[in-house]
């Protein structure tokens, strides 16, 4: 310590922070011809690379904003075909049910002109054979009557004439009978 104060004493000692004016100016010289040298060669091309880097950053923030714009359009056309796709399934499912509905009261008709129809015939059929069961069983019941009458009375009853009105005349009363029983 007592050194220092010697050191200290007699001036000629020198600041260790504080370097010596010469190399001061070469170090502050050398800094400056470096920073300019990279102000002027390296500086324009990071200011490009940021500026290219800046734009392709905000391009693909646009272009995102752009595409989500896009998909937003495209899901509500989407949506609007899908409701439109929907409603036209409902229209065709009820115009489907209406036809159905016509088809099966026009079958019904039909089914019931049909169903008239063959009642009709079969009335008709039923009232033809009954017609011609009664013309067969007039005859039948005729001869039969002629015969058993002739055989009764001993003489022949052949005439043609005669056997009719006997035969008109029995099934009269027989139709009188019955009438009269209901």
């Amino acid at each position: 310590m007592s050194q220092l104060l010697i050191l200290a004493a007699e001036g000629e000692t020198e600041n260790p922070l504080v370097p010596p004016i010469p190399e001061l100016v070469i170090g502050l010289l050398a800094f400056v011809i470096v920073f300019g040298f990279l102000a002027w060669k390296l500086l324009p091309n990071i200011n490009k690379v940021l500026e290219e880097r800046r734009e392709a950053i905000e391009g693909g923030i646009e272009k995102a904003e752009a595409a989500q714009t896009e998909a937003q359009s495209v899901l509500e056309q989407y949506k609007a075909q899908l409701a439109e796709a929907r409603h036209e399934a409902a229209r065709l499912r009820q115009e489907a049910q209406e036809q159905g509905a016509t088809l099966i009261a026009e079958m019904r008709a039909e089914g019931q002109r049909q169903r008239e129809e063959i009642v009709a015939a079969g009335h008709a059929q039923i009232e033809a054979d009954r017609k011609a069961a009664a013309s067969a069983l007039r005859q039948d019941v005729g001869k039969l009557a002629t015969e058993l009458a002739g055989k009764l009375v001993g003489e022949s009853l052949e005439d043609h004439a005669r056997q009719s009105r006997v035969i008109d005349r029995f099934l009269d009363e027989l139709d009188q009978k019955a009438e009269a029983a209901r």
